[in-house]
């Protein structure tokens, strides 16, 4: 399984504070040095910049709910350069980095690595792949995330790491689990759910935004949360907005226990 700005799926996050539709940035330690006044990415036909998020510049970020096998809810962060997919992939192979636990704790992001170790895990391979490939496939596609916007100072890997904390730091602002938990919506192998409360109850415990649900087999098994970004993907304000594509989800659904 594998994410773009990806976070673990549904996890319950006490930690996670209420969302507004405009969340304030959301990761502070490296300064991108861009404000957040202007406009948001997909707003203006401007050119991409290391303060403007283009091309493109619709983001989304997927939990999966997965239950075979039980894995920890695992995250992803996505641009969609056109607002329909494919997504912009593999942008930058000189910049396909490995290594990734010890490129966060090399540079005093350790406690980002060690919540990815809890919740970015991977079901197929090692999780150390997965965050290779979430970095090298869609990491690499940020025009804010060009080597050239860390100024003089910048040491190899330094957007990654910035790619990496944003990615954990958006998600724990979407505690998908306690949103649906709520409106009493848990996970169980014996109720069925109409599709129309779950997706009520997202909004209105949620972001007030409408995500992009996915249903297989009429159980939902992934969650799709969709933004545009003021100033740069480092430290600017992502800012919430109804998703362009429909659910796939309708009737009356499952939401499966962890096996």
């Amino acid at each position: 399984m594998l994410t773009a700005l990806t976070l673990t799926a549904f996890a319950a996050l006490a930690m996670a504070k209420p969302m507004t539709s405009e969340v304030p940035h959301v990761f502070k330690r490296i300064s991108s040095g861009c404000g957040t006044s202007g406009a948001a990415s997909c707003s203006s036909s401007a050119e991409g910049s290391c303060c403007f998020e283009a091309p493109g510049g619709l983001l989304l970020q997927t939990q999966f709910w997965d239950t075979d096998p039980s894995v920890s809810p695992f995250l992803r962060l996505l641009k969609n350069g056109n607002l329909i997919i494919p997504y912009s992939e593999n942008c930058d192979s000189s910049r396909d980095y490995t290594g990734i636990s010890t490129l966060l704790t090399d540079n005093g992001a350790s406690s980002t690595l060690a919540y990815m170790q809890d919740y970015w895990l991977n079901d197929d391979g090692t999780s150390e792949e997965l965050w290779e490939h979430e970095w090298a496939t869609h990491g690499t596609c940020y025009s804010t995330l060009e080597p050239s916007c860390f100024g003089d100072s910048y040491y190899k890997g330094e957007e990654a790491v910035a790619f990496y904390e944003t990615v954990v730091a958006l998600f724990k602002t979407l505690p998908t689990y306690e949103w649906l938990a709520a409106s009493d919506i848990t996970p169980s192998d014996s109720k069925t759910y109409e599709w129309s409360a779950v997706e009520a109850a997202l909004v209105k415990n949620g972001n007030g935004m409408k995500p992009a649900v996915t249903c297989s087999s009429g159980k939902i098994s992934a969650i799709s949360w969709y933004f545009n970004v003021k100033g740069s993907l480092v430290d600017g304000d992502f800012v919430a907005i109804d998703s362009p594509v429909s659910s796939t989800c309708s009737g009356s659904v499952k939401y499966p226990t962890k096996s």
